[in-house]
């Protein structure tokens, strides 16, 4: 990737000039590239929305999607969105500013959203589920009107582990975030360009960027969540045998259904004896390592 001024997206023009973040940028803009093309998410000509919520995680993908289009990689349109719900003491000029400065097309919607929530969630409940089907109702609706075809989240690999492992523990199913979905209605994907990508490159990223983080706990709704407890869990794991958050990851993507207990997902009941072959599914099971 070439680094002079005349050759960058204003979103990459001050970053820094070390072989560390050199290595940083290209690993993430890598791992999202692959991620793009592995789970088809690209529609020549299309329009994403591509949400902004202020986070690093949100940042590190409008960046990264910006290098690949300025790159001629991601031939889509990319309109960024910020939806405000009305959060206390949440600082609303922040986005607009940077959005303007870095000449990034953007939408700022207001909805207040937060007065809903705190209506409907009884004293000690966490905000978080009912707060998020609101917003995601609300994306959904701006993409619709600004003729998107994609509502595009910043979502990375740790957030697809940690729900992984909150669905196996209190939902009692194997699910997860999937990198592309079809919404209920058929008429919208929601991608997850970053599903590849460690939380922890994205906050090595937007900190050497210096981009200006709103934080998410202006609701007051954070601790205690069951995604912290089940965070701890994985870095004890990690820290007790680093690389071990990977190596889980790499197993959603290598599932076997004819080794789990879900008859929906194969065909237990007729499977017969005799040479692999003869069973037209067992034929496609992955040999055991």
């Amino acid at each position: 990737m070439l680094d002079e001024p005349d050759d960058i997206h204003a979103l990459f023009a001050s970053a820094p000039k070390t072989t560390e973040f050199r290595k940083l940028r290209k690993r993430i803009v890598r791992y999202t590239r692959e991620a793009i093309e592995q789970y088809g998410m690209i529609e020549r000509g299309a329009r994403w929305l591509v949400c902004l919520s202020g986070g690093k995680d949100s940042y590190t993908l409008l960046a990264v999607l910006h290098e690949l289009k300025w790159r001629g990689l991601l031939p889509v349109d990319i309109l960024a969105c910020n939806l405000d719900q009305g959060q206390p003491g949440f600082p609303a000029t922040v986005l607009p500013e940077f959005l303007e400065k870095m000449g990034v097309e953007h939408r700022i919607e207001y909805q207040d959203t937060y007065s809903i929530v705190m209506d409907k969630v009884p004293a000690g409940r966490t905000f978080c589920a009912l707060c998020s089907r609101l917003r995601r109702g609300n994306l959904y609706r701006i993409a619709r009107e600004e003729g998107c075809s994609a509502v595009v989240l910043g979502h990375h690999r740790d957030d697809i582990l940690e729900t992984f492992f909150m669905n196996l523990f209190h939902g009692g199913r194997l699910a997860t975030m999937p990198p592309k979905l079809l919404n209920e209605e058929g008429d919208l994907f929601v991608y997850r360009p970053l599903a590849h990508v460690a939380e922890s490159d994205c906050e090595k990223f937007a900190a050497a960027m210096n981009y200006p983080i709103i934080p998410c706990d202006l609701c007051g709704s954070q601790d205690g969540l069951q995604r912290q407890q089940v965070k701890a869990i994985l870095d004890g794991w990690e820290k007790n045998a680093p690389g071990r958050r990977q190596v889980m990851f790499r197993a959603l993507m290598n599932a076997r259904p004819s080794h789990l207990l879900d008859p929906n997902l194969f065909d237990f009941a007729n499977l017969t004896r005799g040479h692999p072959e003869e069973n037209a599914d067992f034929s496609q099971i992955p040999k055991i390592r």
